[in-house]
């Protein structure tokens, strides 16, 4: 069998890995390119494969960067079963039919105020196709093993990365009646979070699959209540809102859990909380929803209290109308809201407002990939491009280094510590090339590994 790489390779977004053998092949996460222009124009080309002569998708979890493609997949043809874990599928009910709104509104806002260089500017997909690859979902638990072809059996173990997601085990017959396994980490989770359950270990494998977002760095060993406490009331002194662009799935229930306890405890004035994001409102319900996911504390809290995902300030804005209200907000204030990287959705109109002033804050609390204009605007540039208008930043900016749902390079090897066996062939995959390189050093000088670095486009023979 052939793996070739189509996204996440040398880079953090556009996860996509084909599985070929004689008569079978997949994809392993089928997520959509993110961030710079060039990063976007890869989800328009075509891809290198007939989606209809397609088997099976695997989903690791349900960030857009791992599962957007499905609805353009499916546009193309794609009948065939698309498996995830339970918590995703019901995460992805809300996200894919979000995202092919955001397409449609961006097209047509591109349409309106003539900024794109289309004429017209079109969707990637629209919300008709995201409805029609909801109905090709598999939900499987966790630890089942599902056969996805005669030969060739898979198994979720939980992550702890965000709800639902998952690392991806196959097992497949080679040649001698042999047997390979085959192991995606997905996206790797931390430990001693809030709200999850914290990663299942890496149990071994013959060939190893593994993400390197953090491959190169330490996450801020500070208290991330301390500096949440610290970043928001410096805000709020400054007498404006403060706004915090905020990943919808997971980010959004961590921040608003942290500011529960915060605002409970009077680190935090009980200032209004805006949560301003459809699907940042509809990830915090289903996050309430699967209690089976939750870690200890959290089940403690829930027993004790209540849901402490809600703070006592918290209203959500649902519809458009309601978030324009937000224009005329002078603070003090906290505005929540997607996308995390300000790569699109409201936060873009927030700051298209609120950066001029320098009044107001905006906290980053993730990762900004290498081209978004969050990273633009945490590396300090004085001027952002908005849906064609150059902005001028006066607002204070920071970014807090204790937030991340990806492990980092000490946490990286505490997931591979308690394997029961060395793989035979390692490939880093969804990092950085920087951050790849250096992990490989790390594992190369730890554990005496030597890992393989793939770039989009490049086929692994097993």
């Amino acid at each position: 069998m052939k793996i070739t790489v189509l996204g996440a390779g040398r880079c953090v977004t556009g996860s996509k890995y084909l599985l070929e053998w004689k008569q079978f092949s997949m994809l392993l996460d089928c997520g959509l390119f993110q961030g710079p222009a060039e990063n976007r124009r890869r989800n328009w080309k075509p891809l290198p494969f007939p989606a209809k002569r397609l088997h099976a998708v695997v989903l690791t979890h349900a960030h857009i960067d791992h599962s957007g493609f499905l609805p353009r997949l499916v546009r193309q043809g794609y009948r065939g079963p698309i498996y995830c874990t339970k918590p995703t599928a019901a995460l992805l009910r809300v996200l894919l039919p979000d995202a092919a709104h955001l397409q449609e509104e961006e097209a047509r806002y591109a349409n309106k105020e003539g900024y794109s260089k289309h004429s017209p500017a079109l969707p990637l997909f629209r919300v008709a196709d995201a409805q029609a690859a909801l109905k090709q979902l598999v939900p499987v638990d966790f630890h089942q093993r599902t056969e996805l072809h005669p030969g060739i059996v898979f198994r979720y173990n939980r992550q702890g990365h965000i709800l639902g997601a998952a690392a991806v085990e196959i097992m497949t017959k080679v040649s001698n009646g042999k047997r390979k396994t085959i192991y995606f980490s997905g996206d790797i989770g931390r430990y001693g979070v809030p709200i999850l359950k914290e990663p299942e270990p890496y149990p071994g494998s013959d060939v190893l699959f593994m993400e390197t977002t953090y491959g190169d760095r330490l996450h801020d060993p500070r208290d991330p209540y301390e500096v949440l406490s610290t970043e928001i009331n410096a805000g709020l002194k400054r007498g404006g809102v403060v706004l915090i662009p905020a990943f919808a799935v997971d980010r959004t229930q961590e921040i608003l859990y942290m500011l529960h306890e915060l605002m409970v405890d009077g680190d935090v004035p009980q200032v209004p909380i805006w949560l301003d994001s459809p699907m940042g409102i509809e990830a915090t319900a289903l996050y309430s929803r699967f209690t089976e996911e939750h870690d200890a504390e959290m089940r403690e809290f829930y027993a004790e209290q209540d849901n402490p995902i809600f703070p006592p300030t918290l209203q959500v804005t649902r519809t458009t109308a309601e978030s324009k209200k937000l224009n005329h907000v002078s603070g003090p204030g906290i505005i929540i809201s997607a996308s995390g990287m300000a790569t699109g959705g409201r936060i873009l109109h927030h700051l298209k407002l609120r950066l001029p002033d320098a009044r107001n804050t905006v906290i980053f609390v993730g990762y900004q990939a290498q081209g978004t204009k969050g990273r633009r605007l945490i590396e300090g540039e004085e001027e952002v491009k908005i849906h064609g208008q150059w902005i001028p930043v006066k607002a204070h900016i920071s970014s807090l280094g204790t937030f991340s749902a990806h492990a980092d390079a000490q946490e990286l090897l505490v997931w591979l510590g308690k394997r029961e066996r060395d793989p035979e062939q390692v490939n880093l995959i969804h990092g950085e090339y920087g951050a790849q390189q250096a992990f490989a050093e790390t594992i190369k000088e730890e554990l005496g590994w030597d890992a393989h670095i793939p770039e989009i486009g490049d086929e692994i023979t097993l």
